[in-house]
């Protein structure tokens, strides 16, 4: 099973971390975005490019540090077709530089319309006798709050593809609270959503980490929340935002982990990819400050959770 292959990588890495790569324009140092603004003037072209070269760029930097990369549609859907065809790239050169690719999508539909995203971020396209693969994820995010008719779709693709995915429990941002902490009957929805998260997984078919298919995400401003539901959803594995920007510590983050400080992986986005505004210099050195705040979160997150 495909977290199990995670789980592996963060083994060997002792590193529980995943990059995010959610880039705009103004993330990308100036000696980079000009080159292409010099070569395809002032359009969403150039800055497609400019973010390629920038995306890859950060993944040479990290590829022995951090075992997952979690490119954001988002930033890529901004920039129209240009940008949705980088998107790709950056997959691409994820996989090939030995990364597991969380694609950060937030897919939440039902029927059809969950098949075709399904078959278009996990799976294919049959042309003929040639299936053709769409964006090829590891895994993606999904919001599960329409129920399991926007989750089955994804649930064959990974079944048949060895594959993962993440459905939203308890979210990092502040208004969470209006929806995920409202009281259901005797319980909070968030509770009820990891239920349903944890059924969809199953427990008739774990990996030898004791993990199925179906992960959490559970923000990293909320450590209570993920305490009470590490030990409700023991067979889930977490994907834990909020870390470092957003006001997450790894004291908070310790409490997604099991007993051996396997089951969860923890996303800093802008920490990693701005590091080099921080030093002063022009953006030459992003990879160095890249590099330099990623084993900086390895070395917090490892102060308190010790990956066996």
């Amino acid at each position: 099973m495909s977290f199990e292959v995670l789980q592996d990588k963060i083994r060997r890495m002792k590193n529980p971390t995943v990059a995010g790569l959610d880039a705009r324009v103004e993330y990308v140092p100036a000696f980079i975005l000009d080159k292409y603004i010099a070569q395809y003037g002032e359009t969403r072209r150039a800055a497609a490019e400019a973010i390629y070269e920038f995306d890859c760029g950060l993944m040479d930097a990290l590829q022995d540090v951090v075992p997952a990369v979690k490119p954001q549609a988002a930033y890529f859907e901004m920039l129209g077709w240009e940008g949705m065809e980088v998107l790709e790239r950056v997959i691409r050169y994820a996989k090939e530089k030995g990364f597991y690719v969380i694609a950060d999508v937030k897919r939440g539909d039902i029927g059809t319309t969950a098949t075709a995203y399904a078959e278009g971020w996990l799976g294919g396209v049959q042309v003929g006798n040639t299936l053709c693969t769409g964006f090829d994820a590891d895994s993606v995010t999904l919001n599960g709050y329409m129920g399991s008719d926007a989750i089955k779709p994804f649930l064959k693709e990974c079944q048949q593809r060895n594959k993962t995915l993440f459905v939203l429990v308890h979210t990092s941002n502040a208004s969470s609270l209006e929806l995920q902490d409202m009281v259901c009957g005797d319980r909070l929805v968030y509770t009820v959503m990891g239920d349903l998260t944890s059924r969809w997984g199953g427990s008739e078919e774990l990996d030898r980490y004791g993990y199925n298919r179906v992960g959490a995400v559970m923000g990293a401003t909320y450590p209570s929340d993920i305490r009470r539901m590490r030990e409700q959803l023991p067979h889930t594995f977490f994907l834990v935002p909020g870390y470092g920007a957003q006001g997450g510590t790894a004291a908070d983050v310790r409490y997604a982990f099991d007993r051996y400080g396997h089951g969860a992986i923890v996303n800093s986005s802008r920490g990693i990819m701005c590091a080099w505004k921080k030093t002063g210099g022009d953006g030459t050195d992003y990879q160095e400050a890249a590099r330099a705040a990623a084993i900086a979160m390895r070395d917090d997150i490892a102060a308190y959770t010790t990956v066996i």
